[in-house]
């Protein structure tokens, strides 16, 4: 039982939690303890990465990426998610790629769409930067909720977002070639 549970929880990525009014804490030990240093200052929504070993990568309000020195990351500046989005932002791993995240945003009341952009930790000496294929758009309008689910036994993902006055939901999926920009719609 106790070798199923140290299987389980073996993985550090979301060790570390930056959110609110340059709040932190660190779960690392197992039990959360505050940290300083954060710039963020938001809301609502937010997120934060590690590697598998805990340590920071980078965090985000949806506007701005910080990377794990607390600097505003190379091309960091002007995605379209909100400080006030109940899920301003969303960070998966490109499956089979440990250097590409991508990191999908939402904007407040309904405004600029679920948008995807692409973090790449081998630029600026292992820094990262956001490179050029940013605030790509996948659907307009969508709502302030925003969901990932890792796909059983696999490295890839769903991504889901909820529709605009209707009851659709709408499935991107992310595997090691991409996103696939043709969602599943599910009413």
């Amino acid at each position: 039982f106790l070798l199923c549970l140290n299987l389980i929880f073996s993985q550090g990525e979301a060790n570390i939690w930056y959110f609110g009014q340059n709040a932190g804490l660190d779960f690392n030990s197992g039990s959360p303890v505050s940290i300083n240093g954060s710039q963020m200052n938001t809301y609502e929504g937010c997120s934060t990465i590690s590697n598998s070993l805990g340590q920071l990568l980078f965090y985000t309000d949806g506007v701005t990426v910080w990377d794990r020195n607390h600097n505003v990351m190379l091309n960091g500046t002007g995605l379209m998610g909100h400080n006030s989005s109940t899920q301003s932002s969303l960070v998966i791993p490109k499956p089979s790629n440990p250097n590409i995240y991508y990191l999908f945003t939402v904007s407040e009341i309904n405004s600029d769409g679920l948008r995807y952009s692409v973090i790449d930790m081998s630029l600026n000496g292992g820094f990262g930067a956001v490179t050029t294929e940013k605030n790509v758009l996948l659907i307009t309008p969508a709502s302030e909720k925003l969901s990932v689910i890792k796909i059983d036994n696999t490295d890839e993902y769903w991504v889901l977002v909820h529709g605009v006055n209707n009851n659709n939901f709408y499935a991107y999926k992310v595997t090691s070639t991409g996103i696939n920009i043709t969602p599943v719609v599910s009413s």
